[in-house]
């Protein structure tokens, strides 16, 4: 009788393990790297996915971050392509990163890298159409250089639609502004799902370093004796009304209205003070007071702006342990320097974007772990679009959707993980492309949701709520 194969690692056998590191040139070494793991799914190894994720974080780097400059070095290509920046190792074997990314580095263990996106919107508001609901504009005005109103929905409001939250918690969040180009984008909302799956919009005040939302505020002189007097004279009004089914449009928003005024929790996820001091200065915030001139991003490193960028995780954070499926984090020029950068790309990358969101996120991705909530949670990372191989004579680099990197931690993924392949010079991928819908895809599956799922819009058109297929191999 033939034994069963044992399995090491990622569900591969004993006999393909062993096959793999000989081909690998590592002997009976256990140096191979998880990517390497990764890709002998090829002999049909499968990997085992833990239960449906809780939680989604997106953070979203607007302007579009250099693929070449972080994620996906290229350290033998022409100085003109390769930039200024060494890589340096990760806590995961043969997995190296920028050498400003230190933090990123310490926790790589838990992070998987897709270095194969790819798109064809070579614009701000197109591409993050297509980054943040998993759908390009079509049509003559896909570049939309109009405003227009949102069609398809935000990944967000999808999951809000499909796993509804109890009425009076929120099931999406957003913060800390709606992001615009010359307009908002509109990729922010629920689209033709209408308004009741919109994000709850969470503000920041960049002076008093707080996060106020007005829809939770009472107005003056309508204390909780008052609010009730007021709901049950609406009662009474629509009593009848209410006695024939759909009679009443608006009466889940008054539900969802309320719940939110009484809602302890999400006042309380908002508060930020409340969190030890140690805590808020690993996302990057000091108490110490601020010259009025850093309140924009313009002072130092740790400007008042750049430190509420880091105390965004903190609060997505918060708002995931308080029962908030989906939150998005719009990293935008709003609060200093955006990604966009066409001149002197090396240095704004250096100075101003990469230190606080390496800071922060690993932070983020440390603090979810050591809370149990990282293999519930599900952590991305990503911009709308790299930047061009080519450095350009003003030292920056463009728009560049053709290839581009994407970072995801937690929620069942194999931690050290690279997920697809560029060329020599990081123009386009050579293995294992990955669409915007396939990682739309990705974050259904994990959710519990089916890709394949259809939706209906206002005219009762069907519509699947994702266009690709989930990457697998990376959980």
């Amino acid at each position: 009788m033939r034994r069963p194969t044992r399995t090491i690692g990622l569900g591969l056998g004993r006999r393909a393990f062993l096959d793999l590191s000989i081909g690998a040139g590592i002997g009976g070494g256990l140096g191979l790297s998880l990517s390497g793991l990764l890709r002998a799914r090829v002999a049909g190894a499968e990997v085992a996915v833990a239960r449906p994720i809780r939680a989604c974080i997106l953070l979203f780097w607007y302007g579009g971050p250099s693929h070449l400059d972080t994620f996906d070095m290229k350290p033998s290509a022409p100085a003109d392509i390769r930039g200024e920046f060494a890589s340096i190792s990760t806590a995961v074997p043969g997995v190296q990163i920028c050498e400003h990314l230190p933090g990123l580095a310490r926790v790589m263990d838990k992070i998987a890298i897709v270095r194969s996106m790819h798109h064809e919107a070579n614009l701000h508001d197109s591409a993050s159409i297509h980054a943040l609901t998993g759908r390009p504009l079509e049509g003559p005005d896909r570049e939309l250089f109009v405003p227009t109103r949102q069609f398809y929905p935000s990944h967000g409001s999808v999951v809000s639609a499909l796993n509804p939250a109890p009425v009076g918690e929120v099931p999406f969040a957003s913060l800390p502004h709606v992001f615009r180009n010359v307009h908002p984008v509109p990729c922010q909302g629920a689209g033709f799902l209408g308004a009741a799956h919109d994000p709850l919009l969470v503000d920041v005040d960049p002076v008093a370093r707080t996060y106020p939302v007005d829809a939770l505020l009472p107005r003056q002189g309508a204390d909780a004796g008052r609010r009730a007097g007021r709901l049950g004279l609406l009662s009474a009004l629509d009593a009848a009304a209410m006695a024939v089914p759909g009679a009443n449009p608006f009466a889940s928003f008054t539900d969802r209205a309320c719940g939110l005024l009484e809602s302890k929790a999400i006042r309380d996820a908002l508060d930020v003070s409340k969190e030890p001091a140690a805590v808020r200065e690993a996302y990057g915030f000091t108490a110490d007071p601020l010259p009025a001139g850093e309140v924009n991003g313009g002072g130092g490193e740790m400007g008042v702006a750049r430190q509420m960028r880091g105390q965004n995780l903190l609060v997505a954070r918060r708002l995931v342990e308080a029962g908030v499926p989906f939150v998005n984090v719009y990293d935008y020029r709003q609060q200093g320097q955006n990604w966009d950068a066409h001149a002197k790309c090396a240095s704004q990358h250096k100075h101003h974007l990469l230190p606080i969101a390496d800071r922060s996120l690993a932070a983020l991705i440390t603090d979810l772990d050591e809370r149990g909530l990282l293999e519930s949670t599900l952590v991305v990372a990503m911009g709308e679009f790299g930047r061009t191989p080519k450095i350009n004579s003003g030292a920056g680099r463009d728009h560049w959707p053709h290839c581009y990197s994407v970072l995801l931690a937690g929620g069942g993924i194999q931690g050290g993980a690279i997920h697809g392949q560029s060329d020599r010079i990081g123009a386009h991928p050579v293995a294992d492309p990955v669409t915007p819908g396939d990682l739309a895809a990705t974050i259904y599956w994990r959710f519990g949701i089916d890709p394949a799922r259809e939706i209906h819009d206002p005219l009762g058109r069907p519509h699947r709520i994702a266009t690709g297929s989930p990457v697998r191999a990376i959980f």
